[in-house]
């Protein structure tokens, strides 16, 4: 086998995956208080007009603009009280010439007034603002400023329009989405089925977590990091357990958890040896299988794309630091274009001076974990410099320092980009 065959940057290599990725996940309809997080399967339309009726921004008083043209705290306009809109029922009161009603915020608006005049803009006619309610019917006010008409008024779909989409499919919700459904009594979503993600670890010197490990063997990190990047991008990770160097255990196992998910990772395995089973494994589970071995990145370098009949498949580096990057970069994309999402969502970005020189190669990206740190012009990167067999690398850091394709490394004190985790 040909080493790191068809190397590609990670843009590119990304794509070819996408290419090859079906987003068939069925829909399920859940609870819209449920919803945070998930993606929408359909495109929701509003079911009615919001606000539904004409609404109140201010407390003060419902009234015709035009009896307060020209008024102010020299020459005000008086005005008759007559009544008092209730909050949580609807506006019966009838305004003539010259009259208003007291109203609150978020109360409706008579249908013969226009506009609301704010209550610190009048005064009684006894020198003194209105400040409790209950006051007797009618009384006189002064208004000491005009108002236009519409002025601290919602008008019936201000916010959403009748029949008007509101949020597309393939949408991830948000708490304000959430929100902005149940405002329009839509308690039930159809969102897509989280995507199952099956998880090998692989290797003869790879034990449990809950094992003591003897000198030649190492805990299993990777299906945990993993899993965990897993959930964050909303999928449900499947943990397979670990497999021994033996090629036919691991193409049964391969094919086995590929049946049951929706897509399957596998850690080790992935560097060029005469050990290397992956590649084999992946283009024996279907078509089309390896898409590619070997992305223009560091760490993270032998990386394994591949999909079979629709499912991204992924032979991830055995080093941890390499493996959480490169399913960050292949594998949370790759969950998300499963739900049918096109745009990844954005990701906390911060910009940082950069703390001491990094060294970097031309014609691929580097990864650099970095801590952040306060200082008198801003955030400071302080890159964590580490093998990538080393988890902690990753654990005494806040994010990574992209260094791009085509530059031959950074200096102190240039701004960097930090991806934070």
């Amino acid at each position: 086998m040909p080493e790191f065959f068809n190397v590609l940057p990670p843009d590119e290599a990304r794509e070819l995956l996408f290419r090859h990725i079906t987003a068939v996940l069925p829909a399920e309809t859940i609870h819209t208080s449920q919803a945070n997080g998930r993606v929408t399967a359909v495109a929701i339309t509003a079911p009615h007009a919001l606000p539904q009726f004409r609404r109140s921004t201010m407390d003060g008083y419902a009234l015709r603009a035009a009896d307060t043209f020209g008024a102010s705290e020299s020459l005000p306009a008086f005005l008759q009280v007559v009544g008092e809109v209730t909050m949580g029922q609807a506006a019966t009161v009838e305004l003539g010439v010259g009259q208003a009603a007291i109203v609150h915020t978020g109360g409706m608006i008579p249908a013969t007034a226009d506009a609301v005049v704010q209550i610190e803009q009048t005064q009684t006619v006894s020198g003194e603002r209105l400040s409790v309610i209950g006051e007797r019917f009618p009384f006189e006010i002064e208004v000491l400023r005009a108002v236009a008409v519409g002025q601290n008024v919602l008008q019936v779909g201000e916010d959403v329009r009748l029949g008007a989409e509101i949020l597309p499919a393939g949408h991830i919700l948000r708490p304000q989405d959430v929100g902005g459904l149940l405002a329009l009594g839509l308690t039930a979503v159809s969102v897509v089925r989280r995507p199952r993600v099956g998880i090998l670890a692989t290797g003869d010197e790879v034990i449990t977590p809950e094992e003591t490990a003897v000198p030649g063997q190492i805990r299993d990190v990777n299906s945990y990091t993993v899993a965990g990047l897993v959930e964050q991008a909303g999928g449900v990770p499947v943990l397979g357990g670990i497999v021994p160097d033996d090629f036919a255990a691991l193409e049964t196992a391969a094919a086995n958890l590929l049946a049951q998910t929706d897509m399957l990772v596998m850690s080790a395995g992935s560097s060029v040896s005469v050990r290397d089973m992956t590649v084999q494994v992946i283009d024996g589970l279907g078509e089309p299988g390896v898409l590619l071995h070997g992305v223009a990145t560091r760490p993270g370098k032998p990386t394994i794309v591949g999909a079979v009949g629709g499912k991204p498949v992924l032979g991830l580096p055995g080093n941890p630091v390499s493996a959480m990057i490169q399913f960050d970069m292949f594998g949370v994309p790759a969950i998300y274009r499963l739900q049918g999402v096109q745009k990844m969502p954005r990701r906390g970005l911060v910009w940082a001076r950069l703390g001491q020189n990094i060294a970097s190669e031309s014609g691929r990206e580097d990864y650099v974990p970095a801590r952040l740190e306060d200082s008198a012009d801003g955030l400071l990167a302080i890159p964590v410099f580490g093998k990538s067999n080393l988890i902690y690398t990753l654990v005494n850091a806040d994010g990574l320092i992209k260094i791009p394709l085509n530059k031959g490394g950074l200096l102190a004190g240039e701004w960097v980009e930090v991806r934070l985790f």
